[in-house]
């Protein structure tokens, strides 16, 4: 019989015990790393704590704010007390006579017109969208022909200011507003107030998100004589209100005081 070669080796037997208890206690620690790696609270998708703190990009900066004047743009204000803003920004698109209005609301205006005429009327627009340059030669020539008839060129121009705005402060630079006759009288004198096609509009006008913007009555408010053939496109909801309640865009912007 062959003589085993290890039996006479007493620590052989320990030697090997103390292999086995190791290995098993690193057997154990790995399956505990790997219990609490799959066991820690995080999302389905997300990587471990470790791994996601190089990705991690940090908290969201929110996006600014959609400036007001894109919101808001079919109500602002513009008189001599708010000029036109510096950074406004307008699109113009043509009317049938070559006039320009804001492109966003042009078709308004054009749905309107096209509906007076349905009822038999023929409304003209004489006027719409103007740039400053050509205001300061209304403006100009109004101070002008107030001169000639022996006013001071201060009171020409303050005189001046009640019928053409200050270069600036026009609603007709904003491109919402419209002069509108009748094709029958194309005067802008109050007599414009009593033709059948401005009558139609005071009515109707609310419908296509315009108003009436120098009212007889508001002069006070508004700074601006009565103009029956000013309109001003403000969107729907607002021109009901302000129609239906009789104000003025200036008491409307104030909460209706």
């Amino acid at each position: 019989m062959e003589r085993d070669p290890f039996a006479d080796k007493s620590g052989f037997a320990l030697s090997t015990y103390g292999f086995i208890v190791v290995a098993v206690i690193l057997a154990i620690v790995a399956v505990v790393e790997l219990f609490l790696i799959f066991r820690l609270p995080h999302s389905k998708n997300q990587p471990p704590a470790a791994i996601q703190a190089e990705t991690d990009p940090g908290p969201q900066i929110p996006e600014p704010a959609t400036p007001a004047i894109a919101v808001e743009w079919p109500l602002i204000l513009v008189n001599e007390s708010n000029p036109l803003p510096a950074d406004y920004e307008i699109k113009l698109a043509v009317l049938n006579n070559g006039l320009e209005f804001d492109a966003r609301a042009i078709g308004f205006l054009e749905q309107m017109i096209s509906d007076a005429k349905a009822e038999g009327l023929f409304p003209v627009v004489a006027s719409a969208y103007r740039s400053v340059e050509r205001q300061w030669q209304l403006y100009d020539n109004k101070v002008a022909r107030l001169m000639a008839q022996g006013l001071s060129q201060e009171q020409a121009e303050k005189e001046a200011r009640k019928e053409v705005a200050y270069p600036g402060t026009s609603e007709h630079n904003l491109g919402l507003a419209a002069d509108l006759v009748s094709y029958s009288y194309q005067h802008l004198d109050d007599a414009q107030g009593d033709t059948a096609e401005i009558q139609w509009l005071h009515a109707h006008c609310q419908e296509y998100g315009f108003i009436l913007r120098y009212p007889k009555d508001k002069s006070q408010v508004t700074g601006v004589i009565y103009e029956p053939w000013h309109f001003r496109y403000v969107g729907l909801p607002a021109a009901r209100e302000i129609m239906e309640q009789g104000l003025c865009l200036e008491e409307y912007l104030a909460g209706g005081q």
